[in-house]
C-alpha cells in the first residue's frame, strides 16, 4: 500500500483511538514510546530517563507527516484498512 498523504488521512481516520507501546533499552538509556491515533493526528508521548542523576524525560508532542509514515509502516497489518474492517 502507498502512503501518500490521503491514504495517511484516512488510516489515521479509520483507526481512531489506536494505541501501541514500545520500549527501547540500551546501555545507560532506557526509553517508553506511548502512540495514540486521535483527532486525525498521531500523538507520541515519550518518557524514560539516562544514566545522569536529573534526566528523567517526559515528552508530548505531534508526529510529522515523515514520522506517522514511518509509524503507520510499522504497524499497518494491526491497522484498519478499508479491506479489513
Amino acid at each position: 500500500m502507498r502512503l501518500t498523504k490521503d491514504m495517511i488521512q484516512k488510516l489515521l481516520e479509520l483507526n481512531e483511538g489506536f494505541t501501541k507501546t514500545t520500549n527501547f533499552v540500551g546501555r545507560n538509556f532506557k526509553e517508553t514510546n506511548q502512540y495514540l491515533i486521535k483527532g486525525g493526528k498521531l500523538l507520541i508521548r515519550s518518557t524514560g530517563k539516562t544514566s545522569w542523576a536529573d534526566s528523567h524525560f517526559d515528552n508530548n508532542t505531534i508526529a510529522d507527516i515523515g514520522q506517522t509514515r514511518r509509524f503507520l509502516r510499522k504497524v499497518l497489518e494491526e491497522l484498519k484498512t478499508e479491506g479489513n474492517k
